[in-house]
């Protein structure tokens, strides 16, 4: 579970897009409070996962989001979206 995680995490990273935790959750076929465990502790690579209401990540200082969180509007709201662009 923890390799499809980091392949969530690093597509991302490398396509700088928010995801809420319930389409990554869903996607990954976990729970959103299981997928906060499994991202561990704050950190700019996890803050692209947001609240579905707010499109923050829950609980991050400024200092753990990523520089770039905000450069889009687009955040992926869809589970379908990750499991077709990673195969999931």
């Amino acid at each position: 579970m923890k390799e499809k995680v980091t392949l969530v995490v690093d597509y991302l990273q490398t396509v700088k897009t928010r995801c809420t935790y319930n389409a990554a959750a869903k996607a990954l076929g976990v729970t959103p409070k299981e997928l906060k465990k499994l991202l561990g502790k704050r950190r700019p690579e996890n803050s692209w996962f947001v609240n579905t209401g707010t499109g923050n990540p829950v609980g991050y200082t400024d200092e753990e989001k990523h520089p770039e969180l905000h450069r889009t509007k687009l955040i992926i709201k869809s589970a379908e979206v990750l499991t077709r662009n990673l195969d999931l």
